[in-house]
């Protein structure tokens, strides 16, 4: 809900003001409703306001606890706030708003950094102690809400978004080789601390960074849940499960409905969102906002799931918004799109989701939506075959079925200036899957696909392109409580019925059954998918562009053999290597970067 962005200097120096200000204002989207700025001695905070909690002046930020000597910004929301701070008050604080950003503030105060174990919600935080000088950075358990980081001699600058940073200047912007061969090899997706620029990193998720005033720093990741079957849960039979499921789903759906304004919800017609607005209706919340989106038809492929979303409307009576967006439309939101990436991604619903959240955005401010749930409850078609893997298989089977193309693969398209001297991803892959506490190579790949590979392709998708327009999104299949039980959940129970079976057994007990037993869809863009018209004409013109050409990161063979036939090449997971090969340089060329 907003955006934060600050600087701290090691050096003696004060803070660039002007460089904090122009990353602040750069966040502008993320936050239209309030702008504030907090400095003293080395550090400097910014911070742009969405206004969700407390909508009076007393929720603004920077906000500071004069008693304590603390100032904080914050992004995100803290679902149960309140009983936190009935807690709080409870052992003789004192709150001047109803903000959950003071709860944050004087839960710090209590509890020190182990205060967001007591945390539901998504967050990323910065809390400065002014006596000490020592500054705490935070990010939630799955990592929704985002926290990028700029090291350079005697500073750290830190903002909510990429462009942010480059904003305020001074940043390294040459190309991280690792983190383009995992950009490559894992459908765009960079995992924490990396991104494609070596000069920009991300705090990781679950993580509290406790930064000294001298610079130096520690880090510590507070949840990990496992992926075994607990004691606890021995003897429960199917139904058990399900049973189990749907009440934590409940839960979930309920504490992200906590606001001071209206919460709709993205609904694709699909399970997942399906779900949500069946528990919501089952609250008893009337008249609630249903938004769906959908494109024009390409190449015999249908562009919208319109038939299941308004089933899902009429059968809860929700007041349903349907959106459908020509597909000339889609190449004049494309830069739109990119410019809002905090890092590129390929995912063909990307502008699906920011020409969604423009609309959505004029008629409400928070939405939940459905994202998370085929990680987290197995829901891909290439989960089955992993479960058949012995667990000392995990990290080559992983390969085989997950990654877009081979280090061999990347060796041919790829100049050799930027291209590793090994195999990074498989590396990391294998370090991963080589980790205690998963306990089949199913559970491996779903701890690995929820805690790395969701966290930055779909959530960061999601936040990205929603909150460019002053859109809050919330996620509740990923409530770590939810996430908790679906890990310890026998693995046949959630690839049953074709992938998420426990959760579709949830489902029948709640919605129309022609709903649950649909085949599965994807949002499909089609213009994107098959490199149509005006897409591909932006697609030449950035290849084309001399920055590509001095750049030098593809070999120009790989380059025109793609443009030579730009719906013919597909990596080994189906995407299209031309457009993954485009988008990056849209994204490097759209930001700036030379």
């Amino acid at each position: 809900m907003c955006g934060l962005s600050g600087e701290i200097r090691f050096d003696g120096s004060r803070p660039d003001l002007a460089g904090v200000e122009r990353m602040t204002d750069r966040l502008a989207p993320r936050g239209p409703d309030g702008r504030g700025l907090w400095s003293q001695g080395p550090v400097a905070l910014g911070h742009r306001r969405l206004k969700i909690i407390d909508l009076s002046d007393s929720g603004a930020q920077p906000m500071a606890d004069p008693r304590a000597r603390l100032v904080g910004v914050f992004n995100g929301c803290i679902y149960n706030y309140r009983a936190l701070r009935a807690d709080l008050t409870a052992r003789g604080h004192r709150f001047f708003s109803d903000s959950d950003t003071e709860v944050v503030l004087k839960a710090y105060q209590e509890w020190g950094t182990s205060c967001v174990e007591r945390f539901h919600g998504m967050f990323a935080v910065v809390i400065v102690e002014q006596d000490s000088g020592r500054t705490v950075l935070v990010r939630d358990r799955l990592g929704i809400k985002p926290l990028y980081l700029a090291e350079s001699p005697g500073r750290l600058r830190f903002a909510s978004s990429l462009p942010a940073l480059l904003a305020g200047g001074g940043v390294d912007t040459s190309l991280d080789p690792v983190a383009l061969h995992h950009y490559l090899s894992w459908h765009a997706t960079v995992p924490a601390p990396r991104t494609v620029l070596g000069g920009v990193r991300k705090l990781p998720p679950a993580t509290v960074r406790v930064v000294e005033a001298d610079g130096t720093c520690r880090d510590h990741c507070y949840w990990q849940p496992s992926y075994t079957r607990r004691p606890e849960h021995a003897g429960l039979s199917a139904q058990d499960w399900t049973d189990a499921v749907l009440q934590a789903l409940r839960t979930a759906v309920r504490r992200r409905t906590v606001a001071d304004v209206p919460v709709g919800v993205l609904l694709s017609g699909g399970l997942d969102s399906s779900l949500i607005v069946a528990l919501l209706a089952e609250e008893g919340q009337e008249d609630l906002a249903t938004f769906s989106v959908g494109f024009e038809s390409e190449a015999d492929e249908e562009g919208d799931e319109f038939f299941y979303s308004d089933l899902v409307a009429r059968h809860f009576g929700t007041d349903h918004h349907q959106l459908m967006v020509p597909s000339d439309r889609i190449s004049q939101a494309l830069d739109g799109a990119v410019l809002a990436m905090s890092e590129p991604m390929v995912s063909h619903d990307v502008v699906a989701f920011h020409l969604l959240s423009e609309q959505v955005a004029k008629e409400v401010k928070v939405v939940q939506s459905g994202q998370g749930a085929d990680e987290v409850f197995a829901g891909y078609h290439w989960y089955p075959a992993m479960a058949r893997v012995p667990r000392r298989r995990a990290a080559e089977a992983y390969a085989e079925t997950y990654f877009d193309r081979s280090h061999a693969d990347l060796a041919r398209m790829l100049e050799p200036a930027v291209l590793p001297s090994h195999d990074v991803s498989g590396d990391y892959v294998r370090a991963h899957m080589a980790a205690p506490g998963a306990e089949t190579a199913l559970d491996a790949q779903l701890r690995l696909d929820t805690h790395v590979m969701m966290v930055d392709d779909p959530v960061k998708r999601v936040d990205n392109m929603t909150m460019d327009w002053g859109l809050e999104a919330r996620v509740p299949f990923l409530d770590h409580e939810l996430v908790e039980l679906a890990a310890a959940c026998p693995p046949g129970l959630k690839l049953a019925d074709g992938g998420k079976g426990v959760l579709k057994a949830a489902g029948r007990r709640v919605l129309p059954r022609e709903v649950v037993d649909r085949p599965k869809g994807y949002f499909p863009v089609p213009a994107i998918k098959h490199m149509a018209g005006p897409v591909l004409q932006r697609v030449r013109e950035a290849l084309s562009a001399p920055e590509a050409r001095t750049r030098g990161i593809f070999r120009r063979s790989c380059v025109e053999e793609l443009l030579a036939a730009p719906d013919t090449h597909r990596t080994r997971r189906g995407a299209n290597a031309l457009w993954q090969v485009a988008l990056l340089e849209i994204w490097l060329q759209t930001h700036g970067i030379r």
